[in-house]
């Protein structure tokens, strides 16, 4: 059994070359690796993306798995999150069956995975090392199941247990996933255009990188100010659809990178009782879709009258969004809403990050974390190994 993938270009940039450069010059302070690691996404992108378009490995997983009609996302933490959208992506640009679970679903009931039809499960993790995914892998392999494996990591177990490994080279020096996240999530998302022969979703997708490193070029220093004069107790994060494994990210980026109490829930599920928790000290963060729009806006706007505070991450925001928000990032990406889902996570890393040093902390490596978890013969994490500096 051979495995293929495919390699990124190791290089180096920023949504802003000046950002980036001081953030290389103060490598030693507190959050720097991470505050580089998000200002790099977008030449990460577009390395990713150029690589994708002739990729061995790409063309192989076609081969092997184009026709089959059910697709299972499998990841743990934010690995999980990119298998949410990546399902939401594949079954929107495909439409073919897809869904996402966490590792540990498949192991602990795997009577609520499995089904009759063949499935093509697609292992999600970024070190290539975390223990419940390598479980998962061999559980696949043991009942002669043949899987694809994403990760930014070579050589490592999994690469060897999955039938094809597509390695996108976007790891990070932090113990928390960024350009990780987005590039292999982006990686996917190629995928599924390429599985529909949607050669005008893959242009959008190739095109993206150059309209996002305009749009998100002032977001860093707003969000910085904005945290800078405000204090939160709680943060909400909202998304719909493809959005939700978003907001999730969103949600697990506030708690590790600064330790704050983050809740999420599909958009309008939040009405549903948990909006009692509203109060100015609560952050409403909403990643606005195009197609539930008008709803999704009368949330923000109900929410706003209870006196929450707001964020809003949309492509166009309209007068009624506008009037309900107190910190908008506005994209002004053309084409699909499906072809802008990393840019989209780039606003939520940037809060997480400059809350974490607002607090006095260094989100470059939260308290208790550790880049993989790797359960020892007890099931104790144990330390994975942290990459060298990249030069």
């Amino acid at each position: 059994m051979s495995d293929s993938k495919t390699n990124s270009r190791d290089g180096r940039g920023s949504l802003s070359s000046v950002a980036g450069n001081a953030s290389e010059d103060r490598s030693s302070e507190s959050g720097a690796h991470s505050l580089a690691e998000i200002l790099s996404q977008v030449q990460y992108w577009e390395a990713c993306l150029a690589e994708l378009k002739d990729s061995q490995s790409l063309k192989e997983v076609e081969g092997r798995f184009g026709y089959n009609q059910e697709w299972l996302f499998i990841g743990c933490g934010s690995s999980y999150y990119v298998a949410l959208a990546a399902a939401a992506t594949m079954k929107s640009v495909t439409g073919r069956r897809a869904r996402a679970i966490p590792a540990s679903e498949m192991l602990l009931y795997p009577e609520l995975v499995f089904s009759a039809d063949p499935i093509v499960p697609v292992l999600i993790s970024r070190s290539g090392q975390t223990s419940e995914v390598l479980k998962a892998a061999e559980a696949l392999r043991s009942r002669g199941v043949p899987s694809i494996a994403i990760s930014c990591a070579e050589g490592q177990l999994l690469e060897k247990l999955a039938t094809v490994t597509v390695t996108v080279a976007a790891d990070e020096q932090s113990t928390v996933m960024t350009r990780s996240f987005t590039s292999m999530l982006l990686a996917l998302q190629f995928l599924a255009g390429r599985l529909s022969e949607n050669l005008s979703y893959c242009e959008e997708l190739l095109a993206m990188p150059a309209f996002a490193g305009q749009a998100l070029m002032s977001v860093e220093e707003r969000i910085r100010e904005f945290v800078a004069n405000r204090t939160f107790t709680d943060y909400v994060c909202l998304g719909q659809g493809p959005f939700y494994g978003l907001a999730c990210e969103y949600g697990l980026k506030v708690m590790e990178m600064s330790l704050s109490f983050s809740q999420v829930f599909h958009s309008l599920e939040f009405r549903h009782g948990p909006k009692s928790v509203v109060t100015p000290e609560t952050l409403l963060i909403f990643l606005l879709s195009e197609k539930g729009n008008d709803a999704e806006c009368d949330l923000l706007e109900e929410m706003k009258a209870l006196g929450g505070t707001t964020m809003v991450i949309a492509n166009r925001a309209s007068a009624r969004v506008r009037a309900a928000t107190d910190l908008l990032v506005e994209l002004q990406i053309p084409g699909r809403e499906l072809a802008r889902l990393a840019p989209s996570v780039v606003p939520g890393q940037l809060l997480a990050l400059q809350t974490g040093l607002k607090k006095g902390l260094n989100p470059d490596s939260p308290r208790f974390l550790s880049r993989a978890v790797i359960l020892g013969d007890g099931s104790a994490p144990q330390r994975s190994h942290k990459p060298e500096p990249v030069a």
